[in-house]
């Protein structure tokens, strides 16, 4: 109980190591009461659908886990539930290898990154691939968006947790520099409007 994410991930040798380093009882404590961070909730249903990209891990056959780089417009990973995302996989490099690696091992590591605000959502989950000729995979669909849809993915929630900010980076993107220059660019404007409206009185 307690802490969905903590009960997951927390296995008895990340115990172990949390006890040498100090942080255990901290960390017990999350463990506690009534089961939660299983459900999305506002925050994270807002957060999730803001993002234009995100990292999925998966593990294959091997036992080697594979982290791939997932992208497309902004609000292209649906909420479609409290417990359920999905998204369209958009034609890439065509090795298959996070296609392959479900197919054995249905188990996924999602994280997804806010820059600008210094956040990010960390989320475990099962995965479910839908074929290009299923109508469900219509829902997850783009308009507009000029790529190729191979496939969808609906991913069940079962456990997230929110990062802390400390160490991360901001960065940003092009649209959202030009969002922030715009402002000044307008107030250019009027100064050289008035500059040179001032020179005409002359």
């Amino acid at each position: 109980m307690g802490h969905r994410f903590a009960e997951l991930a927390f296995t008895a040798s990340v115990r172990d190591a949390q006890q040498v380093m100090g942080s255990r009882a901290s960390y017990a404590r999350m463990e506690q009461g009534e089961e939660h961070h299983h459900r999305l909730g506002p925050r994270e249903t807002d957060f999730i659908a803001a993002r234009d990209s995100f990292y999925m891990a998966s593990v294959g056959e091997t036992g080697w886990p594979y982290v791939q780089h997932r992208g497309g417009p902004a609000g292209f990973v649906r909420v479609l539930d409290d417990c359920h995302i999905g998204f369209a996989d958009f034609k890439g490099n065509r090795q298959y290898i996070s296609a392959g690696n479900f197919r054995t091992d249905d188990r996924v590591a999602l994280i997804m990154m806010d820059y600008p605000n210094k956040a990010r959502l960390k989320l475990l989950g099962r995965v479910r691939e839908l074929d290009a000729e299923t109508e469900a995979l219509a829902a997850l669909t783009v308009p507009d968006y000029r790529a190729s849809v191979e496939r969808g993915f609906i991913v069940k929630i079962e456990a997230f947790d929110w990062n802390c900010p400390q160490h991360l980076v901001q960065r940003y993107t092009q649209q959202e520099i030009e969002q922030q220059l715009q402002p000044l660019r307008d107030e250019n404007r009027r100064l050289r409007a008035q500059l040179a409206a001032c020179e005409l009185s002359q």
